[in-house]
């Protein structure tokens, strides 16, 4: 009766890059060549959902992670520098930030530190909700809640580059020093040490593979004030991409039929005869009724009575649109971050508890200012709207009526009065918005700027093309011929000149810097306290995906105990070294370097004719991953393929962890040049192991709280999936077992069909998968 039971089995059209199971749900993630991110389910290996490459964000995904409520995906891309987080139930984007180097690996881990003073602020309530409105939603935001207990995903890529970012948003730590290329990542769950595997490269010889430990004791002894410091900055990142957001959905508001009055008047001044100004054209018509023929051919035949009665109900309903967006989402998420950023402020001047942390009041003074320029700016706004709106709805009543009359068509009676104040409201329209001015002319190819409203909305440097006049603004005056007033800590700066995104981009540039310092601190305060040179890559193995490649990393949780498993094969291709350090790396550790036998792994088998087929074979390691704290699972070949092909195994650590031997490490040589010294343990299997016939199996993606494994090919296209704490009966047919072929054949012969099927899954199966995800064995995503 074979061991784990196989529960789908599928031929992929694109090779795989990264596979990683969700730690809470029977779902996997894949990456692929194309650039696509697969989601499928155990059962039959069903496709959830499928999201394609896009060019906003990339098209080479470099690395996957998944968050430790399992509610959210992280993976990089390495044309783009982007990470992306992304909504595991609706394949949602929810955030993405850019990074100044491709990343090669991540690690997304959660903080299990128990304390008292801990538990008491996971079970205390965000006090901003007591004081703070909730936000109105916006049409394509999707938030990410952020969860009480602290995880960190931690981010490494070339040129010793490792990032470490508080739920998956706020970076806390930019790591110096660490050398070489990062092939994978392991942040121990108590913060006190980092674990890396790290490949540097030389011009004279083969690429050498290093373990790296880190010593992170700042954010392990700062727990509390980090997980409050974290949390506070997260909502503020969050916030920023709220009003990102809500500034664009201003912009889309804004029609382009806006700037049509203004581009009809500048055609209407080159093409006129005569040396008469536009608004005394206009003048003439509101004082005596008459206009030049110009004037008429201009309303008449180009804006024409219905063209008018449309641009205005295109301005009302676009500046209405804007408004309610100003009022309802900028102004409560600038409130909002006020009062974040007032709250970060005060755990500044806690000096003993958050100065070790980099919280620099005066940065922190400074993002504060610029969020109550932008607030100010917004305000702003509102006032060029309020009165646009009334301009514009008085300018073109009076027009709408004179077109009439020029057409000789009815003029309503409710339109037919007016009063001599609604005359010298639209003569001082007139006379402030339709002057000629051939500075503008240069600059925007138009002489005029009638409409004021999408100027603000402009994502330019330059000044505002019609700034508002403050002329007779009796605050604006005192403040000037007040000294002490004048250059006031106390009140924000205004920026008169400039536009809404151009005070938007520098409070953003402002926070940016106000957020670096703890990182930047945090960073310095992480000392390397290990470095040790295990063995070199030959170059002839570099077509090997890295993601793939041992050395894997494992954090034992209950004991504070990093692991790390590899092979030598150049050196000794039939045993598996296991390397192990406390989380704390000033501990020393007892056997810390051990090597498991694989030769004769499988010979006192239970089954006897496993017995007979697996005396003479000797078995090498092709992949291994920690199943939980107590296993691994590997996958094994056997030296002659023709008699047994490749083998799924779990093996027992017990045994191999009570090596009594030790091994004293020569810091002067690498590892794999002294390893005959390394103490070998022999293990024997008895039935938890199993053949995977048909299949050149090669790489093993575990979850040992789910048990379920998902081993993939050495062409990275034929995957299975198995229950692993299940076996199979015997007559019991495996899941598309009969129709599955070897790699290359399955593939390279009928790739046309293989094409039609995963087309037919994506129509039917897809179907079947979103009624499943609505269903109560949905994501619960809250």
């Amino acid at each position: 009766m074979p061991a784990f039971r196989q529960v789908g089995e599928k031929q992929l059209p694109n090779p795989v890059l990264c596979m990683a199971w969700s730690p809470k749900r029977d779902l996997i993630a894949l990456a692929n060549t194309a650039g696509e991110l697969l989601l499928h389910r155990l059962a039959n290996f069903q496709r959830v959902w499928s999201l394609p490459p896009n060019e906003n964000t990339g098209k080479e995904i470099t690395a996957v992670a998944w968050r430790p409520d399992g509610k959210i995906l992280a993976f990089s891309l390495g044309d783009t520098k982007l990470v992306v987080l992304c909504d595991a139930e609706k394949a949602e984007i929810l955030h993405l930030f850019p990074l100044e180097n491709p990343v090669s690996c991540m690690h997304w881990m959660e903080v299990l530190e128990e304390s008292s003073v801990l538990n008491s602020f996971y079970t205390s309530e965000d006090e901003s909700n007591l004081f703070l409105p909730k936000l109105p939603t916006l049409p394509k935001s999707s938030t990410s809640s952020i969860v009480c207990r602290l995880n960190i995903l931690v981010l490494g890529g070339g040129s010793g580059f490792v990032e470490l970012y508080a739920y998956g948003m706020y970076k806390i730590a930019t790591l110096p020093g660490v050398p070489g290329t990062c092939s994978s990542l392991c942040l121990s769950s108590d913060l006190k040490s980092l674990s890396i595997i790290t490949e540097i490269r030389s011009a004279d010889n083969d690429p050498e593979i290093c373990y790296i430990q880190l010593d992170t004791g700042l954010l392990s002894d700062c727990l509390p004030e980090v997980t409050r410091m974290a949390r506070k900055f997260t909502h503020i990142s969050t916030l920023l991409q709220y009003l990102r957001l809500s500034l664009t959905c201003m912009c889309e508001a804004w029609e382009d039929i806006l700037m049509q009055m203004d581009l009809r008047l500048t055609k209407f001044v080159q093409e006129k005869n005569t040396s008469t100004q536009v608004q005394d054209e206009f003048l003439e018509l509101l004082l005596w009724g008459q206009s030049s023929p110009e004037l008429q051919a201009l309303l008449m035949n180009q804006l024409t009575v219905k063209g008018l009665k449309k641009l205005g109900q295109s301005i009302e309903t676009s500046y209405s649109s804007i408004q309610k967006l100003v009022i309802s989402h900028l102004q409560s998420g600038s409130e909002a971050l006020l009062y974040h950023l007032s709250e970060v402020k005060g755990m500044s001047l806690w000096k003993q508890k958050f100065q070790p942390l980099g919280l620099d009041s005066a940065a922190i003074e400074d993002a504060i200012t610029a969020v109550g320029s932008f607030t100010l700016k917004a305000n702003e706004l509102l006032q060029v709207i309020d009165k646009s709106m009334k301009n514009f709805k008085a300018f073109f009543r009076w027009l709408y009526v004179a077109m009439l009359r020029m057409s000789e068509e009815h003029v309503p009676p409710e339109l037919n009065k007016m009063t001599q104040k609604d005359i010298a409201f639209v003569a001082d329209f007139l006379s402030e918005h339709f002057s000629e001015n051939e500075e503008l002319f240069d600059r925007k190819g138009k002489y005029f700027n009638v409409e004021r409203v999408g100027q603000y909305l402009k994502d330019e440097d330059e000044d505002l093309v019609s700034p508002p006049n403050t002329k007779g603004n009796q605050w604006m005056k005192f403040l000037q011929e007040s000294t002490h007033l004048k250059e006031s800590p106390l009140l924000f700066p205004s920026y008169s000149q400039k536009s809404l995104h151009f005070v938007k981009r520098m409070m953003e540039g402002v926070i940016e810097l106000c957020l670096q310092k703890p990182a930047e601190v945090i960073g310095k305060s992480v000392k390397q306290a290990v470095c040790l040179p295990l063995y070199t890559v030959p170059e002839s193995s570099e077509n090997t995906p890295r993601l793939f490649e041992l050395p894997s990393l494992y954090n034992d949780k209950k004991t504070n105990m990093h692991y790390g498993v590899f092979c030598m094969p150049e050196i000794s291709p039939c045993k598996l070294y296991l390397l192990r350090k406390f989380t704390d790396p000033f501990r020393p550790v007892p056997n810390g370097l051990m090597a498991i036998d694989l030769s004769n792994v499988l010979s006192h088998s239970i089954d006897d004719d496993a017995v007979g087929a697996s005396s003479d074979c000797v078995y090498s390691c092709q992949d291994a991953r920690f199943y939980d704290d107590e296993t691994l699972t590997v996958v094994l070949r056997a030296s002659e393929e023709e008699n047994r092909g490749r083998v799924l195994a779990q093996l027992p650590l017990g045994s191999a962890l009570s090596c009594e031997e030790e091994f004293n490490w020569d810091p002067s040589l690498r590892l794999d040049q002294q390893s005959g010294a390394i103490p070998v343990k022999g293990l024997v299997l008895e039935n938890q192991w199993r053949d995977l016939e048909n299949m050149k199996a090669q790489f093993v993606a575990v979850n040992g709280i789910r048990k379920v494994a998902c081993v993939l090919s050495s062409n990275l296209r034929h995957v299975r999936v198995y229950e692993m704490d299940v076996e199979d009966e015997e007559d019991e047919e495996r899941p598309e077992s009969q129709n599955a072929s070897s790699d290359q054949d399955g593939l390279e012969e009928t790739p046309a069909i293989q094409g039609e099927a995963e087309g037919r899954e994506t129509e039917g199966g897809g179907q079947r998968a979103k009624e499943q995800l609505e269903s109560g064995e949905a994501l619960e995503l809250s």
